[in-house]
């Protein structure tokens, strides 16, 4: 008996492999670079090796020796043959602006001369080398593990002691940024619930052919391409769009006076809850039909009057809906890109925008993989705070 039992979890067991495949490619094996990419910058350390050595020994104050001069210099020439100085010299310019220009400057005016002092080319060729900020810079990009990424991310930073301070005024960019991002968020969730929550209970309590009607229209928009849905929001909402054309039409505003609704934070928040709107209106809809109608009739026969029935009676019932699809948009939301990127202009960018920026323009993917970091564990402490005060066994999505 034991046999056959066995031979069975086998072979349930092995028809969950192509499963587990996808999953460890898709999901676990990007999830894994990332989290690896924000602590593990090793390109510094291996074009910089003998620098990096005789660094360590420094005190990170005084100016470097005559034989650290030369290390950097020669390392430097080897670097710029083999075309890869560029790119150290952008990892180094991370942690001091003007660093690129320096180093390229540098091996460029040091070429293949054979001073008699090695520390006074380098300061001709550019006098940051003179001082102790231009060697910590080069230092501190040499660290292969580092958690610097995610000290930037929320803009804090190490001076030359080592200490955490802020970052200054000017460059604290991503706390705001992620405040606005949870706050867009959670305005969103806000409205969707309170649009999708009448429609919910009027699908719900409708008669089957209605219903089934209403359904359709609310799945309609998840057969469109999320781009087209984007883009048309900008010919309904720019200054000589649709909107503003109708407003002035019905004298509600002059020709002159024409409201700014795209490229802004407007246009942000109306193009995502339209977008995202279905995704609270199912799981709403999936506990409301649940709910049986007697329940209200039965509170109303006890005295109680339609808006006692609902605050008491069946706006308890329908919780779960609204934590499931509060969450859904919620989450949806946070990691939006598209949409932001298209309507959104410079004040309706949200944190996504700037992970996106950092992978395909700068190419610090240090810095976007600790972003992308921060922002999935915010969400999976979203998903612990959900699971304890309502229980993930009670979303329900249809």
């Amino acid at each position: 008996m034991a046999r056959p039992l066995r031979s069975a979890r086998l072979r349930a067991a092995a028809l969950t492999l192509p499963l587990v495949f996808f999953v460890g490619v898709t999901f676990i094996a990007p999830l894994g670079s990332i989290l690896v990419r924000s602590i593990h910058e090793p390109q510094v350390a291996d074009a910089l090796p003998q620098t990096l050595a005789s660094l360590e020994a420094w005190d990170g104050t005084s100016v470097p020796s005559e034989d650290m001069f030369r290390t950097l210099a020669t390392e430097f020439r080897l670097l710029d043959e083999q075309r890869k100085l560029g790119s150290v010299a952008t990892r180094v310019n991370r942690l001091e602006s003007g660093m690129r220009s320096t180093m390229l400057d540098t091996a460029r005016a040091l070429g293949d001369a054979d001073p008699d002092s090695w520390r006074d080319a380098m300061i001709a060729a550019d006098p940051v080398w003179g001082e102790a900020k231009a060697w910590l810079a080069v230092r501190r990009a040499g660290e292969r593990f580092t958690l610097r990424h995610y000290l930037n991310a929320i803009d804090l930073d190490r001076d030359a002691s080592g200490n955490i301070v802020a970052q200054p005024p000017d460059r604290r960019i991503y706390l705001p940024l992620l405040f606005r991002t949870l706050g867009v968020s959670l305005v969103i969730s806000v409205i969707c619930l309170i649009l999708g929550y009448p429609v919910a209970y009027l699908i719900a309590n409708a008669s089957p052919a209605r219903s089934n009607l209403l359904l359709l229209l609310v799945l309609v928009p998840f057969w469109t391409s999320l781009l087209v849905r984007t883009t048309s929001w900008i010919v309904l909402l720019q200054n000589q769009g649709v909107v503003n054309d109708l407003l002035v039409a019905i004298g509600v505003i002059g020709d002159e006076g024409r409201i700014a609704l795209v490229y802004n934070m407007v246009g942000t928040l109306v193009a995502m809850t339209q977008i995202l709107l279905p995704f609270m209106i199912l799981p709403l809809y999936a506990v409301m039909r649940s709910i049986s109608p007697v329940h209200l009739r039965a509170a109303s026969s006890l005295g109680a009057t339609f808006r006692q029935g609902f605050v008491h009676v069946y706006w308890p019932q329908t919780l779960p809906g609204v934590a499931a699809g509060s969450l859904l948009v919620f989450i949806l939301s946070i990691g939006y890109y598209i949409t932001p990127a298209l309507v959104g202009g410079r004040t309706g960018q949200l944190i996504s925008n700037m992970i996106a920026y950092h992978m395909q323009e700068s190419l610090n993917w240090g810095l976007a993989a600790a972003l992308g970091v921060i922002l999935l564990l915010g969400v999976m402490l979203l998903y612990l705070v959900y699971n304890r005060l309502v229980g993930i066994e009670r979303m329900r999505l249809s």
